[in-house]
This record gives C-alpha cells, structure tokens and sequence, in this order.
C-alpha cells in the first residue's frame, strides 16, 4: 500500500501550525495531553519540565517541526527517534498501575490532540474551518500519522469523528492529576527567567506572576467544555472576555502582517536533509540548560571550591527531575539531552544512554546509603570528595565513562577531536554569551591548535571535580568560574 502523500509547503495543516498565535493554545495543549494517566506518570518519573520547563518546551517544538514540517525521510527519523525515546518510559504509577508512553491508545491522544486544538484555534478566533477543511487538514494530519505504524482503528475515521473521540476520552479516560494541576496554575509561578529575557530579567519575578494568571486563565476558558465540567474548572466572565479579545485580536493582526511574518515555523519547512553537527548555524536548537554545560558556583575567597562547585554541579545538572533527589531518570534526562541536538543514529544513541547508566550506578553504589534507589545532595558531596580523595581511579569508574560517551557522541565526523562549532553544539545555548563560549573552548585547547583532543577534554571535567581553587580550565568550562 502505497504512502499518503505528505503535507506540502501550500498545506493547511503546515500554514495554521506555522502560525504563531498557535501558541495561544499551546498550554490547553499540554493540558489536554498531560491529563492522559500514562502521559502524566511519565512526566512525574522521567520528565524535566519542573526545573527545567524552557528547555521541555523547546525540546517539544523542535520535534514537531521535524514530524509536520520535513520530508518523508526527515519524518521517518523523527519518528524513530520518538520511539527510542519512549521505550525508555514505562514503569508503575502512584496508583500502581503499570504504564509505558509506547501504548498506542496514549500515543493516538497525543497526535489527535495538537490537530484537536488547531481546529480550536480557528474557532476561538471567530473564523472555524469549514466541513471540507477540515476533512482537508484531517487528511493531511493522518498521511503524518501513518509513519507511527499506529492502527487504523484507534484514530478517528474523519474529521467529523474527533470530536466524538475528543469527548469520549475526557469523559472515560483522563484524570486530573498532580501533574494537570502543576501545569495550569503552578508551573508558571515557579519557572525560571528564560535566558532571552537578557536585560528584562530582574523584572522576571513580576512578570511571571502576570504570565501565569494570564496564561491559567486563558487555558481554562479555552479548555474543552467536557474537560471543564467534569474536573470542576469554572469559566468566568474574565477569562471568556480574555479569550475572546487575545484569539480575535491575534487573528486580525495575523492578517495584516507581510507573510515573512505570520509564521513561527515557514509553511516551506527546513530541508530534512542530515546536517552535520559541525555547522553552527545550521542544527537544532539546542536546549535551554545543556545537561554538560558546568556552573560556576560563589565560594568564599581562600576556601576549598569544591564542595560549593559539587553541590551547584547537584542542583543545576545532575537533579533534571528538580525534585531534590537524583535516580537513575536523572541520568537518563542527561543522556536524553545530550542526543537531542546531536541527531545521533540509534547505535551512537544507546552508547550515551549506557554511559550514563553505568555512571547513574556507579553513583548508586557508592551514594545511596539508605538503599532508596535515589541520591541527596549531602549524599552526593560526601561521597564524591571521599572517593576523588581516595585515588583517581574513582571518577574513571563513573563519571569518565559518561564524558568520554559525551565527546565522541559530539565528534561528529570521528577526527578524534572538538572544533569550535562541535564545542557549542554541546555547551552552547541561548543563555551562554558566544564571548563566553570562546574563552572556554580556548581554556581547554591546551596547545592552542584550534582543537580538543579527549584527554583535554577529560582533563577539563576531572579539574571541575577535584580542583580546590578556581584558577584551573577545567573550572572555567564557560570561560569563568
């Protein structure tokens, strides 16, 4: 049977999902999801949205450009990848249910979702789609769908079928869970200043406070009503007064901007073509908070750095989950990150995944004391200045193995070395300074050939450990301690 014909730069799907006033319902969205028992048990086990929500964002962003927006090829590796993502999240929930985010009945909620609130954008600007557009984008959406392998059978028929779905699920599946109401009222409040806010930031706390009322009340009013009445979630006259002016006033200026401008994502996509790490400008986004990028702590002059340095390394890389404990899902958090803006293949893919669990029980090993599966951060510093003071072999049994993983996963063309470009696609990001970058790439080139070998490399994340000053390279990984 031959493929459905993808969805093509003059689509409707690619020129409403392109849209950025998609992002008015971008938070129902993961309502919607999240609500899904299994979708929520994986996030509260595996996901890093509570300390590092910016970067869970992007992260989802990113990979629905490369599912709605590529090739055939792009979408087929894409899809794949998903897949090896979510092998790796399964487990027993709170209630003792087992869930896995491989079953096809959750990932089906998933997809029918984001075309769900497509067409709830179009209705609550004032302007829905009609019958046969619908039908059209439906159309559309499912030839994407098709490259998950999913059956038939578990994806409404057509698009006068979601709704039904849409209602059904609500009523018969989801839950409001911990995770739904972190999402709609708390989330917000807690979140870190994104790191593009640059001179704004201090005023950060003030305007999360705005951001998140808005922002809840907007996804409540916006929510389906089926959703609404049965979790108790009240529409007041404000919020349907809010939705009502953010939805039309966003579709009329939509309409009036010069069509370079209407899109977040350009209906023509980006070529799916492989793209070499080594291309600076030409990668994914890389994440708000590299699980590899070293912090710099404050200590107090003349003091010994390290247990200051280690319990920063604890809070701001280690603890992905930001539950103040690490465990074998933080580990994993960290190999996750390390592949996303690498575009490895799967065999390249489950060495970092194997690294990082080797160093995850390393770790457990010689840190859990109470036999808890999980780590505190006293239990980490102790244990680590005990074992670096021991010998050096002690951070060859854990941590070397997951940064020599981390090197020759960034070594993209195998030369056995770092260039520059290949540095910042593992330390760069929005919130490092490309000055920043460059002093550090220069701190850890030892010989000055404009390269790091892995032993440079090493050297640099051995320094961090064991220095107990701040004047060594490898305590100025972003060019300062």
């Amino acid at each position: 049977m031959a493929s459905a014909e993808l969805p093509g730069p003059d689509s409707l799907l690619r020129r409403t999902l392109g849209e950025w006033r998609i992002g008015l319902v971008a938070w129902r969205l993961l309502v919607l999801q999240t609500a899904d028992p299994a979708v929520a048990a994986g996030m509260a086990h595996f996901s890093t949205y509570r300390a590092h929500p910016w970067r869970r964002i992007e992260h989802t962003m990113d990979s629905g450009r490369r599912l709605f927006f590529s090739d055939r090829e792009g979408l087929r590796r894409e899809v794949a990848r998903l897949e090896r993502t979510h092998r790796r999240l399964a487990g027993t929930d709170e209630q003792g249910r087992p869930f896995t985010a491989l079953d096809p009945a959750v990932r089906v909620w998933v997809l029918v979702t984001l075309y769900e609130c497509m067409t709830a954008m179009r209705e609550l600007s004032g302007r829905p789609l009609a019958a046969a557009e619908l039908e059209q984008m439906y159309g559309e959406f499912r030839a994407v769908c098709d490259e998950f392998g999913l059956s038939g059978d578990l994806l409404p028929a057509t698009a006068a079928d979601v709704p039904a779905y849409v209602d059904r699920t609500i009523r018969e599946r989801l839950e409001y869970s911990e995770p739904v109401r972190y999402l709609l009222f708390d989330m917000l409040r807690e979140a870190p200043a994104p790191r593009r806010l640059g001179r704004l930031k201090p005023a950060w706390p003030l305007m999360r406070t705005v951001a998140a009322r808005t922002i809840g009340a907007l996804t409540v009013a916006d929510l389906p009503e089926a959703f609404r009445e049965r979790f108790g979630l009240r529409r007041t006259r404000r919020a349907a007064l809010l939705s009502f002016v953010l939805h039309r006033g966003m579709r009329v200026l939509t309409n009036v901007l010069p069509e370079h401008r209407r899109y977040r994502t350009p209906p023509a996509g980006n070529s799916s073509a492989p793209r070499p790490s080594t291309a600076a400008t030409d990668r994914p986004s890389p994440p708000e908070a590299s699980p590899v990028r070293i912090p710099g702590p404050r200590r107090r002059r003349g003091a010994d750095s390290r247990p200051a340095r280690l319990r920063t390394f604890f809070h701001q890389v280690l603890d992905q989950t930001g539950d103040g404990r690490i465990s074998s899902a933080d580990l994993q958090a960290m190999a996750h990150n390390v592949c996303w803006p690498l575009e490895l293949g799967p065999e390249r893919e489950a060495r970092v995944y194997a690294a990082f669990e080797t160093w995850w029980q390393h770790l457990r090993k010689g840190m859990d004391a109470d036999g808890d599966g999980e780590v505190s951060c006293e239990e980490f510093v102790t244990a680590m200045l005990t074992g670096i003071d021991a010998g050096p072999g002690y951070l060859e049994q854990g941590l070397h193995v997951a940064v020599r993983a981390i090197f020759h996963a960034a070594d993209a063309d195998g030369s056995g070395h770092l260039c520059a470009d290949e540095y910042r696609t593992i330390f760069g990001g929005s919130r490092v300074h490309p000055a920043e970058l460059n002093h550090g790439f220069r701190q850890l080139d030892h010989d000055g050939d404009g390269r790091i070998t892995e032993d440079e490399f090493v050297r640099a994340f051995t320094d961090y450990f064991t220095a107990r000053t701040d004047n060594t390279a490898g305590s100025q990984l972003l060019g300062r301690p």
